[in-house]
Protein backbone atom coordinates (compact mmCIF):
# COMPACT_ATOMS: atom_id res chain seq x y z
CA UNK A 1 0.00 0.00 0.00
CA UNK A 2 1.97 3.33 -0.92
CA UNK A 3 1.86 6.02 1.78
CA UNK A 4 -0.98 8.22 0.39
CA UNK A 5 -2.97 5.69 0.50
CA UNK A 6 -2.33 4.82 4.26
CA UNK A 7 -2.64 8.82 4.93
CA UNK A 8 -5.91 8.91 3.29
CA UNK A 9 -7.42 6.03 5.50
CA UNK A 10 -5.68 7.41 8.70
CA UNK A 11 -6.92 11.11 7.97
CA UNK A 12 -10.19 9.71 7.03
CA UNK A 13 -13.07 11.65 9.84
CA UNK A 14 -13.98 8.28 11.02
CA UNK A 15 -10.16 7.14 11.39
CA UNK A 16 -9.25 9.86 13.18
CA UNK A 17 -12.29 9.68 15.85
CA UNK A 18 -10.85 5.68 16.25
CA UNK A 19 -7.71 6.83 16.73
CA UNK A 20 -8.52 9.36 19.88
CA UNK A 21 -9.94 6.26 21.61
CA UNK A 22 -7.94 5.28 24.55
CA UNK A 23 -7.65 0.93 23.84
CA UNK A 24 -6.31 -0.85 20.48
CA UNK A 25 -5.81 -4.55 19.93
CA UNK A 26 -2.22 -5.56 19.85
CA UNK A 27 -1.61 -8.67 17.66
CA UNK A 28 1.64 -10.56 17.43
CA UNK A 29 3.37 -13.99 17.09
CA UNK A 30 3.78 -14.90 20.60
CA UNK A 31 7.23 -17.03 21.47
CA UNK A 32 5.65 -20.84 20.86
CA UNK A 33 4.51 -19.80 17.61
CA UNK A 34 0.90 -19.08 18.43
CA UNK A 35 -1.23 -15.71 17.86
CA UNK A 36 -1.89 -13.46 20.49
CA UNK A 37 -4.32 -10.09 20.77
CA UNK A 38 -3.86 -7.99 23.74
CA UNK A 39 -5.86 -4.65 24.49
CA UNK A 40 -3.17 -1.77 25.16
CA UNK A 41 -3.33 1.60 25.59
CA UNK A 42 -2.59 3.44 22.46
CA UNK A 43 -1.34 7.45 21.41
CA UNK A 44 -1.60 8.72 17.79
CA UNK A 45 1.28 11.27 17.38
CA UNK A 46 -0.19 11.70 13.56
CA UNK A 47 2.55 9.54 12.36
CA UNK A 48 2.96 6.21 14.25
CA UNK A 49 0.69 4.35 16.52
CA UNK A 50 2.81 4.66 20.52
CA UNK A 51 1.95 2.26 23.34
CA UNK A 52 4.00 1.69 26.23
CA UNK A 53 4.55 -1.27 28.55
CA UNK A 54 6.41 -2.67 31.30
CA UNK A 55 10.28 -3.68 30.57
CA UNK A 56 9.43 -7.51 31.92
CA UNK A 57 6.09 -7.50 29.69
CA UNK A 58 6.31 -10.95 27.72
CA UNK A 59 5.50 -9.60 24.48
CA UNK A 60 8.96 -7.68 24.26
CA UNK A 61 10.85 -11.06 23.46
CA UNK A 62 7.79 -11.88 21.04
CA UNK A 63 8.10 -8.58 19.69
CA UNK A 64 12.06 -8.36 19.09
CA UNK A 65 11.88 -11.76 17.17
CA UNK A 66 9.16 -10.86 15.08
CA UNK A 67 8.48 -7.52 14.48
CA UNK A 68 5.44 -7.77 12.30
CA UNK A 69 1.83 -6.77 13.96
CA UNK A 70 -1.52 -5.81 13.29
CA UNK A 71 -3.54 -3.71 15.10
CA UNK A 72 -7.38 -2.84 15.42
CA UNK A 73 -9.44 0.27 17.39
CA UNK A 74 -13.39 -0.33 16.69
CA UNK A 75 -16.35 0.72 18.66
CA UNK A 76 -19.10 -1.37 20.10
CA UNK A 77 -22.29 0.11 18.78
CA UNK A 78 -23.76 -0.77 15.50
CA UNK A 79 -22.62 -0.20 12.89
CA UNK A 80 -19.47 -1.32 14.02
CA UNK A 81 -16.41 1.20 13.18
CA UNK A 82 -12.92 -0.42 12.50
CA UNK A 83 -9.46 1.04 11.65
CA UNK A 84 -7.10 -2.08 10.76
CA UNK A 85 -3.63 -1.57 10.60
CA UNK A 86 -0.87 -3.44 10.13
CA UNK A 87 3.37 -2.52 10.74
CA UNK A 88 6.60 -3.44 12.53
CA UNK A 89 6.90 -2.36 16.30
CA UNK A 90 9.90 -1.20 17.11
CA UNK A 91 11.21 -0.78 20.68
CA UNK A 92 12.61 2.07 22.65
CA UNK A 93 13.39 1.42 25.85
CA UNK A 94 13.12 4.54 27.83
CA UNK A 95 13.68 5.55 31.57
CA UNK A 96 11.15 7.08 33.34
CA UNK A 97 7.81 6.56 32.20
CA UNK A 98 6.97 8.17 28.61
CA UNK A 99 4.43 10.89 28.24
CA UNK A 100 2.68 8.23 25.72
CA UNK A 101 1.51 6.37 28.69
CA UNK A 102 0.60 9.37 30.80
CA UNK A 103 -1.45 10.82 27.51
CA UNK A 104 -2.88 6.94 26.76
CA UNK A 105 -4.47 7.27 29.97
CA UNK A 106 -5.68 11.12 29.65
CA UNK A 107 -9.49 10.14 29.10
CA UNK A 108 -10.05 8.18 32.12
CA UNK A 109 -12.63 9.96 34.46
CA UNK A 110 -10.47 11.28 37.45
CA UNK A 111 -11.09 14.28 39.64
CA UNK A 112 -7.48 16.21 39.39
CA UNK A 113 -7.19 14.72 42.88
CA UNK A 114 -7.41 11.26 41.24
CA UNK A 115 -5.02 11.67 38.78
CA UNK A 116 -2.39 13.32 40.86
CA UNK A 117 -2.35 9.85 42.70
CA UNK A 118 -2.70 7.62 40.17
CA UNK A 119 0.30 9.54 38.25
CA UNK A 120 2.48 9.27 41.61
CA UNK A 121 1.81 5.91 41.51
CA UNK A 122 2.66 4.66 37.99
CA UNK A 123 6.00 6.99 38.90
CA UNK A 124 6.38 5.01 41.52
CA UNK A 125 6.24 1.49 40.00
CA UNK A 126 8.02 2.24 36.77
CA UNK A 127 11.81 3.03 36.61
CA UNK A 128 11.74 2.46 32.96
CA UNK A 129 9.46 1.65 30.29
CA UNK A 130 9.37 0.41 27.05
CA UNK A 131 7.93 2.09 23.45
CA UNK A 132 6.54 0.32 20.97
CA UNK A 133 6.34 2.43 18.06
CA UNK A 134 4.11 0.89 15.07
CA UNK A 135 4.78 2.77 11.89
CA UNK A 136 1.56 2.02 9.47
CA UNK A 137 2.42 -0.16 6.49
CA UNK A 138 -1.03 -0.94 5.61
CA UNK A 139 -4.51 0.10 7.02
CA UNK A 140 -8.16 -0.52 6.20
CA UNK A 141 -11.19 1.77 7.47
CA UNK A 142 -14.49 -0.44 7.68
CA UNK A 143 -17.74 1.33 9.21
CA UNK A 144 -20.13 -0.42 7.01
CA UNK A 145 -21.37 3.07 6.03
CA UNK A 146 -19.29 4.11 2.98
CA UNK A 147 -16.84 1.00 3.24
CA UNK A 148 -16.99 -2.75 3.68
CA UNK A 149 -14.74 -5.39 4.56
CA UNK A 150 -13.30 -7.22 0.87
CA UNK A 151 -16.03 -10.45 1.47
CA UNK A 152 -18.63 -8.51 1.65
CA UNK A 153 -17.69 -5.66 -1.31
CA UNK A 154 -16.55 -9.27 -3.29
CA UNK A 155 -20.27 -10.81 -2.49
CA UNK A 156 -22.01 -7.83 -3.25
CA UNK A 157 -20.64 -7.62 -6.82
CA UNK A 158 -21.46 -11.11 -7.48
CA UNK A 159 -25.13 -10.62 -6.27
CA UNK A 160 -25.53 -7.54 -8.43
CA UNK A 161 -23.84 -10.11 -11.48
CA UNK A 162 -25.85 -12.33 -10.73
CA UNK A 163 -28.81 -10.21 -10.91
CA UNK A 164 -28.50 -8.09 -13.59
CA UNK A 165 -27.93 -4.60 -11.80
Amino acid sequence: MRPSEISEVLNHPTSRELLARDLIRLAYVAGDGTPRVVPIGFVWNGTNIVMCTAKNAPKLPSLRRNPAVALTVDTEAHPPQMLLIRGRAELDVVEGVPDEFLESSGTYTMTPEQRVEWEAGVRSLYDGMVRIVVSPTWAKLIDFETTLPSAVEELIQQRDARDGA
